[in-house]
């Protein structure tokens, strides 16, 4: 009907269930980099990533190679939030949503959320500089006091060569407005900015951090133990999130690699 050979037409079927040697390399590489985000990578990251490794390869030839293999992310959809309009007094909300920062160490902010290891539920504080979405400090404890988040604060302040001139950006949390956390701002000189009532939207950067965390990497029964548990999300933060995840914001670079970046473009020592 086609006036091909048959012998065309074998070769061909052969060639189909063969693929090449370089299409095997990249599918290796590809099931690599969807391993090693524990099943969150989408084509999207995979192919900020292997560019970053100097690999020539674009967005469509990584979905034919994720669709060969079998590999779906376990990305969530998008969540509605509640929105809310009501202000603390004493600390209102300055940051305002300028969530696009010129500088370092200009607007950090913070939250916390909630971990199952060892058979209970332990509270994880975390604390991001805008820049470049880079996570700068965090804690975990058993608690959801002032302390954890004051320990978060004081593991950026030190890590980032105590910086002067910030503000410090959360939710109306009461671990946030306590006299101890209060007190530390004010020793470290630091301004304080604070969300409206239950609005999401005014700390959104922090509630990304968090909805990756428990969706890319924590494992769905959580964690045998606390050390475990403190081993994994310390890995997770300050070495995948911070120097290896694409971040959107930062065109697909990873935060802490955006900003070396913008850094050097901007003369920042």
């Amino acid at each position: 009907m086609f006036e091909i050979t048959r012998s065309t037409y074998y070769a061909h079927r052969l060639r189909r269930r063969s693929p090449g040697v370089e299409r095997i390399r990249l599918r290796s590489r590809v099931n690599e980099l969807f391993t090693q985000s524990r099943s969150a990578a989408g084509s999207r990251s995979i192919v900020s990533m292997m560019q970053e490794d100097g690999e020539q390869i674009g967005r469509f030839k990584v979905r034919g190679l994720m669709r060969e293999l079998g590999l779906i992310s376990k990305q969530p959809g998008s969540h509605a939030y509640k929105k809310a309009t009501i202000e603390r007094p004493d600390i209102p909300n300055t940051l305002n949503r300028e969530f696009n920062v010129p500088e370092p160490n200009k607007v950090w902010c913070g939250d916390i959320t909630y971990i199952w290891a060892q058979g209970k539920w332990h509270y994880l504080a975390v604390v991001m500089d805008l820049y470049a979405r880079r996570i700068v400090g965090w804690a975990l404890s058993g608690n959801p006091d002032a302390d954890l988040v004051t320990r978060a604060l004081d593991m950026a302040y030190e890590q980032r060569g105590k910086p002067q001139g910030l503000l410090f950006h959360s939710d109306q949390g009461s671990q946030y407005g306590s006299r101890h956390f209060r007190q530390r701002l004010w020793r470290y000189r630091i301004s304080q900015s604070m969300s409206r009532r239950g609005n999401c939207y005014d700390n959104s950067p922090m509630e990304r951090v968090f909805r990756s965390l428990k969706t890319e990497w924590i494992p769905s029964v959580g964690y045998m133990s606390v050390q475990q548990a403190q081993r994994d999300i310390s890995h997770y933060l300050m070495h995948r999130y911070n120097w290896i995840r694409p971040h959107l914001f930062n065109g697909g670079l990873a935060p802490a690699q955006a900003e070396q970046k913008l850094n050097v473009v901007s003369g920042i020592s």
